[in-house]
């Protein structure tokens, strides 16, 4: 009968690990060619910057300041701080370790009975003192290459922390510039609201006339006076709420305690610029989420690795060096040493332990594939869905400036014919209606459209500059 050795079996079982882990399957990112949804007109936008597209002073103070000033990034970046400092923790692990220690004792002997005996080197009474200092090391020999593998994982952490960074930029630029363009849609409620509490005053007075004149019915006016009354309460809701979402911008920006008058958010919204013609490929670089989920994978793989090295076994140089010193009456000395030492540690009964430790590794490498390819199919989602959304807003909104521009006209030529006379107050109060249903309609598009625009930008992997980062996380992850 053959026996084999503990330590071939560990090698053995060792390889084999090794050999799963080398053959691991990698994540199927694969992506369509181009997106299926009509194709945006192509624009010069810097992606890394995609809010100077909207062409708004404002909006790009405030997404700038924010990147410096906003708790989300500076969260972020602490996170960032921790996985370094983590990273250089982990692969200091497989230097040198050792401490100095020092120890000092002093002995009080007093002879009770018999005779003190006190020679040179030896003294049974009397005060002695006793000093010494070590400097022991313990170094693991790297000969299976664990210091490279553990710095392939711990870098790929730093490159995830790097990504989940970046995307927290990213997520706070387009935060900010949604509540934005929300608080100027108020902004534009607001103003209408008062547009048309002024209108109804205006025709609170010609229906008084008319009633004075013997022209209309008193009931005109008290019907105007009703309709003035909702048009006044509607203009203080959304004074309170612009208000509201003037204070949320602040805080998202990082000035939460600013006084209101440092926010000016204007009546108006302009137009959705269109989204930059892209790729689905170009996710895979450009999405900050998705090179994190990368990231996250190579560190899984990497600590799969490392695990698998485990059952190799570990060779340890142990040197150290050490000072004694004792003083007695009569007598004192020094002595210094040295000593080398080696150890090795082969895994036997624990190769159960880490046979499941392995498998657990394992399971997790997949639980890491399966997230990254579940990341890139959200992001393909997203910015499909996103560029589709953004081409109908823009389209709709074509349409609703056309038919309130018609409206408005409509309106105008009622008004002027009930005050002079030539028509009835429900005419013009309907044409009135129509006008301000139609006109609450635009605005609200506008603003779904500068959102939607906002929302494509981000979706394509704009607000970070990806082709700087994209070098250093490589580098990170070794």
């Amino acid at each position: 009968m053959r026996f084999t050795s503990p330590a071939a079996t560990a090698a053995a079982l060792a390889a084999l690990a090794l050999t799963g882990c080398a053959s691991h399957r990698q994540p199927d990112v694969a992506l369509p060619a181009a997106f299926e949804a009509p194709a945006a007109v192509e624009g010069v936008v810097d992606l890394d910057r995609w809010w100077a597209a909207f062409d708004d002073p404002q909006l790009t103070t405030l997404i700038e300041g924010a990147l410096v000033e906003g708790f989300d990034t500076r969260i972020a970046a602490t996170r960032l701080a921790e996985a370094r400092a983590v990273r250089t923790s982990q692969l200091l692990q497989f230097g040198p370790q050792g401490n100095i220690t020092g120890s000092a004792r002093r002995t009080e002997t007093d002879q009770i009975d018999g005779t003190a005996v006190d020679i040179p080197g030896f003294s049974t009474s009397g005060t002695s003192d006793r000093y010494a200092a070590d400097f022991n090391v313990s170094w693991e020999l790297d000969l299976f290459g664990r210091i490279f593998t553990a710095n392939r994982a711990a870098s790929a952490d730093v490159a995830a922390a790097r990504f989940a960074y970046e995307g927290a930029r990213a997520s706070l630029a387009a935060a900010v510039a949604d509540a934005y363009f929300q608080a100027r849609g108020l902004a534009i409620q607001l103003a209408d609201a008062r547009e048309t509490a002024r209108i109804q005053r205006e025709l609170l007075n010609i229906a008084r006339i008319r009633a004075e004149r013997g022209l209309g019915a008193t009931s005109d006016a008290d019907r105007v006076a009703g309709d003035l009354a909702q048009a006044e309460s509607q203009v203080e809701a959304l004074e309170s709420e612009l208000a509201s979402a003037r204070r949320s911008l602040l805080v998202v920006v990082g000035r939460g305690t600013d006084p209101l008058a440092n926010m000016s958010v204007p009546a108006s919204v302009g137009e959705a610029p269109p989204a930059p013609r892209t790729l689905p490929g170009e996710l895979l670089a450009r999405r900050p989420d998705v090179r994190e989920a990368e990231a996250r994978f190579r560190s899984a793989l990497g600590r799969k690795q490392l695990t698998a090295k485990a059952f190799f076994p570990t060779f340890t140089l142990t040197p150290g060096i050490g000072i004694q010193r004792q003083e007695q009456p009569n007598f004192e000395s020094t002595s210094s040493s040295w000593n080398v030492g080696a150890g090795v540690t082969i895994p036997v009964l624990d190769i159960p332990r880490l046979l499941a430790e392995l498998r657990a590794q394992d399971a997790r490498t997949e639980q890491a594939a399966l997230t990254y390819e579940k990341a890139v199919q959200t992001a393909y989602g997203e910015a499909e869905n996103a560029l589709l959304r953004l081409e109908a807003d823009r389209r709709r909104v074509v349409l609703l400036e056309e038919g309130e521009r018609r409206a408005q006209t409509a309106y105008e030529a009622a008004r002027i014919r009930y005050s002079r006379g030539l028509g009835d107050l429900q005419t013009a109060l309907s044409a009135e209606q129509a006008w301000r249903a139609i006109r609450a309609q635009l605005t609200a598009a506008q603003v779904q459209a500068m959102r939607r625009a906002v929302q494509a930008y981000q979706a394509v992997g704009g607000g970070w500059p990806s082709a700087a980062t994209a070098s250093s996380g490589r580098g990170e992850m070794g």
